[in-house]
């Protein structure tokens, strides 16, 4: 688990670009029966890939972003608003979606923005589950969820090159 904290994450969850389709797919069909949508609100940029199959999944054409930093290198900080939605109600009618929840700082930032929108996410953890409203998948908190945006292929090295051999 390069770059992270040993004591924050000692699990690691590696998500597939077919696992993550799939669990866009399973959050769409949760939110088809909860009504008609406005909109989507992406929060970025996480959660830009999932609202886009979710726009596709539920016919959504209106589409806008809610663009917050908290990650610097695997590690959260301050948030900082980039950009504010277009929108100007309280976000009734309209769905927020992200990646994941972690530690709820970024989505108490938007439900205090948009109190009414009901929030949606692929994946949470027990300190942000309760900002989210309808969710695909619970981890621990101290899972780190590396998504497929993040990653590379690499060669593999073979365990017999990874294991001192020790001699008797």
């Amino acid at each position: 688990m390069t770059g992270m904290s040993e004591a924050l994450y000692s699990r690691d969850v590696i998500k597939s670009w077919s696992e993550l389709h799939r669990d866009c797919r399973l959050l769409a069909q949760k939110l088809l029966t909860l009504g008609e949508w406005k909109g989507i609100i992406a929060v970025t940029r996480g959660g830009m890939i999932p609202a886009a199959i979710i726009a596709r999944e539920l016919d959504i054409r209106l589409i806008d972003t809610f663009c917050i930093t908290s990650y610097e290198n695997q590690q959260q900080g301050e948030l900082t608003v980039l950009k504010d939605p277009v929108i100007t109600s309280e976000g009734g009618g309209y769905l927020i979606i992200d990646d994941l929840v972690d530690t709820g700082n970024t989505l108490a930032m938007v439900r205090k923005t948009l109190p009414k929108a009901h929030i949606g996410t692929l994946y949470v953890k027990p300190a942000g589950q309760p900002l989210v409203d309808t969710f695909v998948q619970a981890y621990s908190q101290e899972t780190w969820i590396r998504f497929p945006w993040d990653m590379t292929l690499g060669y593999a090295v073979p365990l017999v090159e990874q294991v001192e051999v020790i001699e008797c």
